[in-house]
């Protein structure tokens, strides 16, 4: 994005988007992917004006599939050639240098998809929802239901029938391994800058944007809100939230008016 951007064939300025690695799905499955957040529009050049991209598109989709394509491809070769890629199972067949430069050529025999889009709500909806996952891993404390006889009961939402939310009931081994596969590598980053986010420039750069575009006095953020004691007013700290499902699992078994209630509440 940022050699398309800069090329005056497109849009002809210099641009900035922030990344955020999100790996896990709601049932803790491994689902790599990542999250990009990027201005429509950039600096000129000479930074003497704000360039506006089209608004039927930021860059074309086309030849963006086709850059990605060609740089994802090098650097698969690239780590193949300092043998930092490693082949198991049905992948050791291109295994060996002369499988592996044929399987690397029929990579260039399908299109790639790259989607860009307007976001749903408006970017502050965009920006609270990654907000969300920026310093959590995996799964929140509110989820997690239940530890009882080597079993783990967590809640999820099943987005393939409407976004419906159940309990997944795995063993404790199982959840172990769900959650682990999360945990970053040491000197992995999971949020990145590029172009005018860039740490090297940002503050200047930025600076200069919000001049261009007349927006010098930007509002923080409001502080949220003291939650104070109704019996005392001193200051409440927040230590958990628990949902209807969490009460049934920790009531105690002979609890039966509280387990009554909850059954009317849900």
């Amino acid at each position: 994005m940022l050699e398309m951007a800069h090329s005056t064939r497109h849009l002809g300025a210099d641009i900035g988007f922030l990344g955020v690695l999100h790996t896990w799905g709601q049932n803790l499955g491994h689902h790599p992917h990542v999250h990009y957040i990027v201005p429509a529009g950039g600096l000129a050049s000479n930074d003497s004006r704000w360039v506006t991209s089209s608004r039927r598109f930021f860059l074309p989709v086309a030849a963006l599939s086709h850059v990605f394509r060609g740089k994802f491809t090098e650097g698969l070769r690239d780590l193949y050639k300092r043998d930092k890629l490693q082949f198991h199972g049905a992948l050791l067949k291109i295994a060996s240098p002369v499988s592996f430069r044929r399987f690397l050529r029929t990579l260039f025999a399908k299109d790639w998809v790259v989607y860009a889009k307007p976001p749903f709500g408006g970017p502050d909806r965009v920006l609270k929802y990654l907000a969300r996952y920026t310093h959590r891993v995996a799964i929140s404390n509110y989820r997690l239901v239940a530890l009882r006889n080597d079993q783990v009961s967590f809640l999820w939402r099943d987005y393939a029938h409407g976004g419906k939310q159940k309990i997944m009931t795995v063993s404790a081994r199982e959840f172990l391994r769900r959650f682990l596969l999360h945990v970053l590598p040491a000197g992995l980053v999971r949020i990145r800058h590029f172009g005018l986010f860039a740490n090297r420039n940002r503050s200047a750069a930025l600076a200069r944007c919000r001049t261009l575009l007349g927006a010098t006095d930007y509002a923080e953020s409001p502080p949220i809100p003291e939650q104070r004691c109704p019996s005392c007013s001193a200051v409440m700290l927040v230590v958990e939230r628990l949902t209807c499902a969490q009460l049934h699992f920790r009531l105690p078994r002979n609890s039966s008016t509280l387990r009554k209630a909850y059954a009317d509440t849900s």
